[in-house]
């Protein structure tokens, strides 16, 4: 079985990660998460995850699995990455009060020289945030290092009125695309 590295410092992928049973290590990199002038948030989002995996690869050689990820908040065309500072954090937060917005979450396999990107898409509906409910999420600081402002496995939990896709996808990592991809390279073994 290949060694496994996630290129993520996110608690959140690597406690998801840890569901699926595997053996795998942690490594960080730094790439620039910025959007492309024009950049399409589908192509964005894989992009980076892609980046991020190749990054990793780069370090540690061929015969490592490395998986890369990202997750973008889209409201409106409008790509809502991790807030600056709570301002932010509550400007984003009111405008997904009340509306759907789409949450996209890509996952890359680097091995070997060869790459697999997956999509995650899911759509995840607000209900009516009071500007007091605003203001005591973001005292928490919980929405300072989230996409769109929130954490679904959080206190934000409490706002999300409908969701139709990918919980674990919502969170940053998901799971069944993940799944495939180590399956395909051997990592996870389906019966």
């Amino acid at each position: 079985m290949p060694q496994l590295v996630l290129a993520s410092t996110s608690p959140r992928r690597r406690e998801l990660l840890a569901q699926l049973g595997v053996n795998f290590e942690v490594l960080a990199v730094a790439v620039d998460e910025q959007p492309l002038p024009g950049e399409l948030a589908t192509d964005h989002v894989c992009r980076l995850a892609l980046a991020k995996a190749r990054a990793a690869a780069a370090q540690l050689g061929p015969q490592v699995c490395v998986l890369g990820a990202d997750t973008v908040v889209v409201l409106d065309g409008q790509i809502l990455g991790k807030p600056v500072d709570r301002d932010d954090a509550a400007a984003m937060l009111r405008r997904l009060s009340g509306h759907t917005h789409t949450v996209l979450s890509a996952v890359a396999r680097v091995q070997g020289g060869a790459h697999v990107v997956r999509l995650s898409e899911s759509e995840v509906t607000f209900r009516t945030l009071s500007p007091a409910e605003i203001a005591a999420y973001c005292d928490t600081g919980e929405p300072l290092d989230k996409a769109g402002a929130y954490a679904i496995q959080g206190r934000a939990a409490a706002f999300i009125r409908h969701l139709e896709g990918s919980y674990s996808g919502v969170m940053g990592l998901p799971l069944f695309e993940t799944a495939d991809l180590l399956a395909g390279a051997g990592v996870l073994v389906r019966d």
